[in-house]
């Protein structure tokens, strides 16, 4: 993507059994706190979108609670993109009804890639996120579904790839490597994903400090995925940005 593309800052809220979690590598879940309450509080801080998974979503065929979603799309003035479970057109036009700006796709159209082509022809790619679960494997990463557990065999950059070309709005990437470690981003998988698609790349999974949002956003992403950043006092959105800012990201 154009480095000189206005960044954006995205918190995340994972959700489970209506309460926010946060684990390491999609295990280790714990409590995090009330959905609610943290959406309320990073709109204030300063947040340009949020985020909302149910991390169980795909085991449970279903998604966000609709009560939940309401609520926060109510108090919110930024795009809400909620995602976890959704497998049908009737579920996007639903959670879309319920006042959600986006919705994420992501076992679904790895079991059924006409999903997302359909989806696009339906509500418009603006609206669609290709979430994309990657590991390394060998020389390559590997696409997982089901909430981070099952290998598909997929490459991922040409899973992203394909995506694109089915009518995938944004693609949502996280390294299941990274996720929770507070280590960084994999930039790598970044990189090379960034570089081959057309459409803005969300980088997810392992931030831990001011300057790997930074990298994330050197190396091409267009967004920033954050959660236990924020979840635990560590950095409030407003001084994240203030940070990228202060070093020359247009956010």
């Amino acid at each position: 993507m154009n480095s000189a593309t206005t960044k954006r800052l995205i918190a995340c809220l994972d959700i489970k059994q209506n309460q926010v979690v946060k684990g390491v590598r999609f295990q280790q879940l714990k409590a995090s706190g009330d959905p609610l309450s943290l959406a309320q509080v990073y709109v204030q801080q300063g947040v340009d979108e949020l985020v909302c998974l149910a991390i169980d979503g795909s085991a449970k065929k279903k998604t966000v609670a609709p009560e939940i979603v309401r609520q926060i799309a109510q108090i919110v003035n930024i795009p809400l993109t909620i995602g976890g479970g959704i497998s049908t057109l009737e579920q996007i036009e639903q959670v879309l009804s319920w006042g959600a700006d986006k919705v994420i796709l992501s076992t679904a159209a790895v079991c059924d890639p006409r999903l997302l082509s359909k989806a696009a022809a339906t509500f418009g790619q603006q609206h669609l996120l290709l979430a994309i679960a990657a590991k390394k494997t060998g020389p390559g990463w590997e696409v997982y579904a089901h909430g981070g557990q099952k290998a598909t065999g997929l490459n991922a950059v040409d899973w992203a790839q394909k995506g694109e070309e089915l009518g995938a709005g944004e693609i949502l990437l996280t390294s299941i490597d990274q996720d929770g470690t507070a280590a960084g981003y994999d930039l790598a998988l970044l990189r090379l994903v960034c570089s081959r698609v057309n459409i803005p790349v969300i980088a997810s999974g392992g931030a831990g400090q001011p300057e790997h949002l930074l990298q994330a956003l050197t190396a091409g992403a267009e967004g920033v995925l954050v959660a236990s950043m924020l979840h635990f006092g560590a950095w409030t959105a407003a001084e994240l940005k203030e940070y990228l800012r202060t070093r020359g990201v247009k956010i």
